[in-house]
């Protein structure tokens, strides 16, 4: 593949595929599809070559502007999606317009001209799991996990309209001969991630001098995987993956809300319970678990951050340093959640 279509490459887990793309894939040219919306920043993007990486600001909705960019590309891989659970309780449609219309747009346009194409999903399209009680932050030990077969249970706008993209692509597979792989992966951290995210919200609450803020009693559990393994495992499936088929990506992350936030605390000089909770979110899913078993064995994929202590020291260390980034956006991040008292 020599040239490729990244959408929603100017958002966090996008642009971090696009950094790794440009960094072990030279022979690449990417495309960047990005609307730039709240979520999507040019400055995701800065320092890339111009001559590796082109930004197109544009709509996946514009069935002209993706049948033109789609003609000449080797292959799609498809972030671009409205992504944040509380925003979709608030008002769907934008979900329904991006996650469900965006992507008949793209697959329509990849059947036309027989392209690669691969979907990025999420692992909230399974629901949730029961909570593990048996041991502290709830990181460690065998539970039920998610798997490729697992029954499609969504609880929320977000990952219905999800979860209503995925069955798309698998029946234009069907249907049409779309060359297309399906990944669901687990919950990533890591550099460029908005601060409405829960890791970057407690973060800058703590630079702001604002106490953190935690759902309800935080025993609600996701499975955290570094977005560096994330990039690195559709990568994998994007070359050596079977058509057809769909991968889990996890990285074995279990740890509860509450853990998260007191690590984050205490590795930033703060005790571990200077924190308020909040009015917990409506439907908010007790547990993720990714058995990414399929991936490992059938590709050889494996993570390489695995220590989740060190790649929050590291995602702190670059929050710290990039205050410019995400600075004039907090206030009115903050307000936000105030105003649903969270």
């Amino acid at each position: 593949m020599k040239n490729i279509i990244v959408t929603g490459g100017a958002g966090f887990i996008g642009s971090n595929f696009v950094h790794y793309v440009v960094k072990h894939h030279p022979e690449v040219h990417v495309t960047v599809l990005d609307k730039l919306t709240y979520a999507g920043n040019r400055e995701n993007l800065a320092g890339l070559p111009a001559d590796r990486v082109e930004l197109v600001v544009g709509d996946i909705c514009d069935e002209k502007l993706v049948d033109s960019l789609v003609k000449d590309t080797d292959a799609v891989v498809h972030y671009a999606a409205e992504s944040h659970n509380d925003n979709s309780l608030k008002d769907p449609s934008p979900f329904i317009q991006t996650n469900i219309v965006g992507t008949s747009v793209l697959i329509t346009a990849a059947v036309k001209y027989n392209k690669r194409f691969h979907h990025v999903s999420t692992d909230e399209v399974y629901g949730d799991l029961p909570l593990r009680e048996d041991l502290p932050g709830h990181g460690e030990g065998v539970g039920e996990k998610f798997t490729p077969d697992s029954q499609y249970k969504p609880s929320s706008p977000y990952s219905s309209s999800k979860a209503a993209s995925d069955l798309l692509v698998r029946a234009w597979v069907r249907s049409f001969g779309l060359k297309a792989t399906i990944s669901n992966c687990s919950n990533n951290y890591g550099p460029y991630q908005h601060i409405e995210k829960f890791i970057p919200r407690q973060i800058t609450n703590i630079l702001s001098g604002i106490k953190p803020k935690l759902y309800g009693e935080g025993k609600n559990v996701r499975d955290w995987i570094h977005t560096n393994d994330h990039s690195s495992a559709v990568w994998k499936i994007l070359t050596e993956g079977k058509l057809g088929e769909t991968y889990l990506i996890g990285a074995d992350g279990e740890q509860d809300n509450k853990h998260v936030l007191e690590f984050i605390l205490e590795a930033m000089g703060q005790p571990k319970d200077a924190y308020d909770h909040v009015a917990d979110r409506h439907g908010h899913d007790l547990r993720y678990a990714i058995d990414s078993t399929k991936l490992r064995e059938e590709l050889g994929w494996k993570p390489e951050f695995t220590d989740f202590p060190a790649g929050l020291r590291e995602t702190i260390k670059w929050y710290t340093e990039n205050e410019d980034w995400w600075k004039a956006e907090k206030a009115a991040t903050e307000a936000k959640y105030a105003a649903n008292n969270q």
